[in-house]
Formats: structure tokens, C-alpha cells, sequence
């Protein structure tokens, strides 16, 4: 076995994966109910939802596919012009989607369809969600044991194991309140490890931050703003301001990823302030990385890899392992391992609340106890792990850069959903007829988008396309669809 790291890192890094667990089992208490396990006994203040908030999308993906943006030539800073339209969108969900959640007492986000459509709307909003999510987070999965395969050495489909089970345990037993805690500490290690990082680049570089900034200037990585209407570059200024205004709006209104954060809250006021705040968090985080990949593309201009970079996902792995020092390097890679099991055991959480709120509790035949409810809720979460573990073992062919898959079937799944959501809060025509006819129309919409005209229209116009398709589908039925009233079924 390879080891790409020394006795001390390694012990750092393993007694971190095993702090989380032991931490994550701890913090979360014992849950005696499904408010309990799924929602943190909504006692969750709001700066721990926005640490929470912010740590759950950044991922693995975030941390090491972000500073390759910026480091691939030709890279620059237009990626934050996506973030610039996820603050407007954050701000927008505050105003339009976020009191439809602190209407009575609701575990899952798709309970909204059920109590205006009917429940077969709200499974098929949920079991879109569910498949999505599964399939994104598992490409995370993959990305997180791309590092640890290069760290110890052992094969590619273990190192996805182990970085799957670790999570899964934790998550198990502490349920949400691990989840929200273990954010706000991962968000901190990540962070941390991410300025530090850059500080050791400044330092290496000949004549340091005279160095970065002549390479910057030189090599046009300052460039922001690209005022470009070709629909098929996802680095624009209108993809990201109204592409990246309808992805934050379906990510942090209309996914229950997201929303399951704010029903944890102890009341609507802090569920907004923690997502308001949150679109500025990322912007900033979200700058920082890329300044570290154009550190990162000055260092690797000054001191040339032996071997050229395959993908540049695995630039930032690969420094931290070759140019850190002793125990800086060890928390280091700790902070990538943080930043996913933080989006990662969110998953599982939210995937099971989805699953247990809309399809096992509605079709049960009998009632359960909450302690039986709890026991349940762990073996799906177990489950969906499993199903996360087998996707990112399977996306070991995968050769594009990660994050715009991730980004591609966030912008996919979550677009259809905000739609219904449209529907529910701007029609009171709809029905439920008409908003399943819009989620199949605007499905099949979105998918010859991405597929059939692959490359002519870039992924941040997905989730545009998707909610447009299925609000306006929904609407021309409601008009020719005979009005049934829907009762909310049981």
C-alpha cells in the first residue's frame, strides 16, 4: 500500500473521521420522536442553521472543483457571477416560498403539494427528489475518495466505503442535531484549511503576493463580468444573475435538503435570517476558493508538475499533499473529508425525512409508536447511504469535471419542483391534473435540453427552463382540465 502522507498526518486525519463520528453520536442526544430525529426538536438556533446551511453546499465539489475553475486556462472569477444571482434567489425564497413551510406542523417540503394538490403530487415531487439527490450526492462520494485513494493508497471503491459508512453512523445516531452541529464545526476545519493553503502558496512563490498578482494581470484571471448572451457559456453574467436566481430559489426554496434546516428553526424569523445571510457566506467563500486556484495556477506556472493534471479536480488534492507541512497537511485533508460527510450526512437526512413523511407514513396501514418511527427513520438512512456508496462506486467512468454534473442534476430536479411551487403559491386554478401534466412536460423539456442539445445551452438555464415549462404547462391545463377539488389524502 502507497501511503502519500507521513505517520503524523495520517493520525491526524484518522483520529478527525473518528472524532466526527463520536462527536455526530453525541451532540445529537437521544431522539424519542420524529421531531426529534428529523428536525433537532426545532431548538436549532439560527447561526448554527446558517453554518449549517452554507457548510451543506459546500462540498467536496465546492473545495476542490472551484479552485480548478479558476486554475484551468482561461480560468478567471466569472463563477461568482452565479453567486451573485444565488444571493438575489435566497431573498426571493425569504419572500415568496418560506412562510408556505410555517403553515402547521410539516416535516417534509413536498407536504405543501399534498395539502393544495393531492398526495400524488406530493410523492412525485418527493420521489424526484429523492432519486436526484442520491445520484448527486454519490458523485460527491466519488470526488471525496478520489483524495483518499491518492492519500493512502488503497482502492478507489474502499476509500468510497469508508468515507460512506463513517457518515452513515453518525448520521444514524444522532440524527439531525449531529447533522447541523457537525456542519458548523466542518464549516470552521474547511475554512481554515482553505486560507491556510493559500498562505503557504503566497509564501512558496518567489516573491510572493507580487508573484500572484503580476500572474493574475498577466494571465487575465481578475476578469469577472461577461455580459456575453451565447446561452451555451455557463460563465455569464444573465446565466448567473437569472440562471443562478432560479437554481437558489429550487436548491434553498424547493429542496428539502434546504428545508429541512428551516423547520429545524425555532421560528420563521430565524429560518430567514440564517438563509438571507447564508448567499453572502457563499459569495464570499465561493471568492476564496477561486483566489486559491489562481494561487494555485502561479505556483504549478512557477514550479511545474512532473505529470501534467488529468482533470482539474485534482490540482488542489494534489498540492495539499505534496506542498503542506507536517500536521497542516493532516488538517488539511480533514477539512476536504469535512466538507463532504457535512453535504453528505445532510443527504441522508433529508432523503429519509422525504421518504418517511411522504410515502411510508401516508401509505402505512398501521401506527407506529415514535420510538418505532425513529428505528425505522435510522434504517432508511442506512439504506439511502448504501444507495449513495453504489452511485459513486459506479461514477468511477465519469471523466468531466464533477461539479458541473452535480450542478447539472441539482438544476434539473429541483427546477420541476419550484415550478409546483409556482403553481401552488401564484394559481389557485391548478389542479392536480394539470400540475403532474407540467412536471411530465417540463421533465421531458429540461432533459432534451440537457441531453438532445448537449452543450448548446449550459446547465445554469436548466432550472429556468424546468420551472418555466411546468408553470406555464400547469396553467394552459388548468384553463382545458376540468377543476376537481383535491382532498389532501391522509
Amino acid at each position: 500500500m502507497n501511503i502519500a502522507i507521513g505517520t503524523t498526518d495520517l493520525l491526524i486525519l484518522s483520529l478527525y473521521l473518528i472524532g466526527v463520528v463520536i462527536f455526530g453520536s453525541w451532540v445529537g442526544g437521544k431522539q424519542n420522536n420524529l421531531s426529534d430525529y428529523l428536525l433537532g426538536g426545532k431548538t436549532l438556533p439560527w447561526w448554527a442553521i446558517l453554518g449549517s446551511i452554507v457548510a451543506t453546499e459546500t462540498s467536496t465539489v465546492t473545495f476542490l472543483s472551484v479552485p480548478g475553475i479558476a486554475f484551468e486556462p482561461g480560468g478567471n472569477l466569472q463563477f461568482l457571477q452565479l453567486a451573485l444571482g444565488f444571493i438575489v434567489g435566497r431573498f426571493l425564497v425569504i419572500l415568496f416560498l418560506l412562510p408556505l413551510y410555517f403553515r402547521g406542523e410539516i416535516y417534509s417540503a413536498y407536504e405543501v403539494f399534498k395539502k393544495r394538490f393531492g398526495g400524488t403530487t406530493e410523492r412525485t415531487a418527493s420521489f424526484a427528489f429523492i432519486v436526484m439527490r442520491t445520484l448527486a450526492d454519490g458523485l460527491r462520494l466519488y470526488l471525496t475518495a478520489l483524495v483518499l485513494e491518492k492519500v493512502v493508497g488503497i482502492p478507489l471503491s474502499a476509500c468510497i466505503i469508508v468515507i460512506g459508512i463513517g457518515t452513515i453512523i453518525y448520521t444514524c445516531l444522532g440524527g439531525m442535531k449531529s447533522v447541523v452541529w457537525n456542519d458548523c464545526l466542518q464549516f470552521v476545519i474547511y475554512i481554515a484549511g482553505a486560507i491556510f493553503a493559500f498562505g503557504v502558496i503566497i509564501q512558496a512563490l518567489p516573491h510572493g503576493w507580487s508573484d500572484y498578482q503580476q500572474f493574475a494581470v498577466s494571465h487575465h484571471k481578475w476578469t469577472m463580468f461577461n455580459f456575453d448572451w451565447n446561452l451555451s457559456n455557463k460563465y455569464t453574467f444573465w446565466a448567473g444573475l437569472i440562471g443562478g436566481l432560479f437554481l437558489s430559489m429550487a436548491t434553498h426554496g424547493a429542496d428539502q435538503l434546504m428545508i429541512q434546516r428551516y423547520l429545524g428553526a425555532r421560528s420563521q424569523k430565524d429560518a430567514a435570517k440564517a438563509l438571507g445571510i447564508s448567499g453572502f457566506v457563499v459569495f464570499i467563500q465561493f471568492a476564496l476558493f477561486l483566489l486559491l486556484g489562481i494561487g494555485l495556477a502561479a505556483f504549478y506556472d512557477a514550479f511545474p508538475p512532473q505529470i501534467a493534471f488529468q482533470k482539474t479536480d485534482e490540482v488542489f488534492a494534489t498540492f495539499i499533499i505534496d506542498n503542506l507541512p507536517v500536521g497542516i497537511k493532516g488538517l488539511t485533508l480533514a477539512a476536504v473529508f469535512a466538507a463532504a460527510m457535512s453535504t453528505l450526512s445532510s443527504s441522508l437526512s433529508s432523503t429519509t425525512s422525504a421518504l418517511v413523511n411522504d410515502f411510508y407514513l401516508p401509505l402505512s396501514s398501521t401506527t407506529k409508536k415514535p420510538s418505532e418511527l425513529v428505528k425505522i427513520s435510522r434504517l432508511f438512512t442506512a439504506l439511502f447511504g448504501v444507495a449513495q456508496i453504489t452511485v459513486g462506486i459506479a461514477s468511477q467512468s465519469i471523466s468531466e469535471s464533477v461539479v458541473g454534473n452535480v450542478f447539472s442534476i441539482a438544476a434539473i430536479s429541483t427546477g420541476l419542483i419550484l415550478g409546483i411551487f409556482f403553481l401552488a403559491t401564484f394559481s389557485k386554478q391548478a389542479s392536480q391534473a394539470s400540475a403532474l401534466i407540467g412536471f411530465l412536460v417540463g421533465l421531458i423539456t429540461v432533459l432534451y435540453v440537457a441531453f438532445g442539445l448537449k452543450g448548446q445551452i449550459a446547465w445554469p438555464w436548466y432550472t429556468l427552463i424546468g420551472a418555466t415549462t411546468v408553470f406555464v404547462v400547469g396553467i394552459a391545463g388548468s384553463i382545458f382540465l376540468p377543476q376537481v377539488k383535491q382532498v389532501p389524502e391522509d
